[in-house]
């Protein structure tokens, strides 16, 4: 590239820095890679454990040790993003996302299942948000809030794409030969996606903000990237405790499995509408106000859920409500490290900032529903949550960096 074009590609301000084939891309291997590796699992797992006597504590322990060492793994993801470009991480996830499946479609024990589910957690790594956020947060940059929201959004498609889809091909086909479909499916979509579109140059990162000159080292090490990072986590806790608890509470307070079904469903509705708000909400508030408003709106509408016995109407609106948070609190999060630190050190800071968030959302559901009993119920469950939710707004509050003029502007 000559001079210009590099400085371009560096700062996200020529066209030239951002391949056209990336985002439209990134959405469909988004959709296709979320839709398979991940939401086909809860469809299908009711038949796998109906046919082959599986415990389902030990197949869905499976599928959480997959999210948790994508946790780990992110974090050296995002370093090879960094130094390299996406190209081939993202297309060896692909590669090893297939692979996965397959061994989870062929396992005939559980020993064999979870080895396969260990194989998808270093594909989930490689090929979910986190690499995503990395290339377009480089190749975007400044402007790329724009970018994430659209591939959030398409992400957002994936449950709805491929969750009927699932269905439909397990209604015909065993648990087995569905999984091998869906790895045909996969492989075609994900592998060429990854490899011919990501193959343009890596730009150069752009030049660190003053504050974090000391480089990722002295900033993963300052206490305001460990107050953010306490902060999401706490968060996530909560966030994904409550998505999979609403169908009990809405059970507790009377609701048919349909009706609950429904409200959850139009969550979802409302978790794509609120990304689609970020970006304007962005432009009006400073990062650290962005940040601790969000994590104590999810506090808020956890709590309505604790307290509202109904109407049922009332009910869907509150689902929706938290669902819109939900929306931001994503896009929160992928903009998190450039908003305060630049995108010099993204790919491994925004790593290191999604593992224990991820591990959070991992363990919520599990823990959420253990602790439910001896709390007394659901509502004092999400009463709990929410009270959780208030407190990582307040550690929230100490996450700004010392040069906050920089970080907020």
């Amino acid at each position: 590239m000559t001079e210009l074009d590099a400085r371009g590609a560096a700062t996200g301000t020529g066209d030239r820095s951002r391949p056209r084939a990336v985002l439209p891309a990134l959405c469909a291997t988004q959709i296709t890679s979320w839709g398979i590796v991940y939401y086909a699992f809860p469809v299908l797992n009711p038949e796998i454990t109906a046919t082959t006597g599986w415990p389902v504590g030990a197949t869905t322990a499976a599928f959480s040790a997959a999210l948790l060492i994508s946790a780990v793994a992110g974090i050296r993801v995002g370093r090879i993003i960094d130094h390299r470009g996406p190209r081939t991480v993202m297309t060896a996830g692909s590669v090893l996302g297939v692979l996965s499946i397959l061994i989870v479609a062929a396992a005939p024990n559980l020993l064999v299942f979870f080895a396969g589910w260990i194989v998808a957690g270093f594909a989930m790594a490689a090929t979910f948000y986190q690499p995503a956020f990395a290339a377009l947060t480089r190749w975007w940059a400044p402007d790329h809030v724009h970018a994430l929201t659209i591939v959030t959004l398409a992400g957002g498609l994936a449950s709805t794409v491929f969750a009927p889809l699932t269905a439909v091909l397990a209604d015909h086909l065993s648990w087995r030969t569905t999984y091998l479909v869906l790895a045909l499916i996969l492989a075609a979509v994900t592998i060429p996606a990854h490899a011919l579109a990501l193959k343009a140059p890596w730009p150069k990162a752009a030049s660190a903000p003053a504050h974090a000159t000391g480089g990722a080292g002295q900033v993963a090490r300052s206490r305001p990237f460990w107050m953010l990072a306490t902060a999401l986590t706490l968060s996530a806790f909560a966030v994904y405790a409550v998505v999979v608890a609403l169908v009990p509470l809405l059970l507790e307070r009377g609701l048919t499995t349909a009706q609950a079904a429904w409200a959850l469903g139009l969550g979802g509705a409302g978790q794509t509408l609120g990304r689609t708000l970020y970006a304007s909400l962005a432009r009006r508030t400073a990062v650290t106000a962005r940040t601790v408003a969000l994590i104590a709106l999810g506090g808020a509408t956890t709590a309505a859920l604790a307290i509202v016995p109904g109407p049922y109407a009332l009910l869907v609106v509150l689902s929706v409500a938290a669902g819109m948070v939900r929306g931001n609190l994503t896009l929160l999060q992928a903009t998190a490290i450039a908003d305060r630190w630049g995108t010099t050190h993204y790919g491994r800071l925004s790593g290191l900032l999604a593992a224990p968030t991820t591990a959070a959302s991992a363990l919520a559901p599990f823990a959420g529903a253990a602790l439910a009993s001896p709390l007394g119920g659901y509502p004092a469950l999400f009463a709990a949550l929410a009270l959780l939710s208030g407190i990582a707004a307040l550690v929230a509050v100490k996450s700004a960096p010392t040069n906050t003029h920089v970080a907020d502007r």
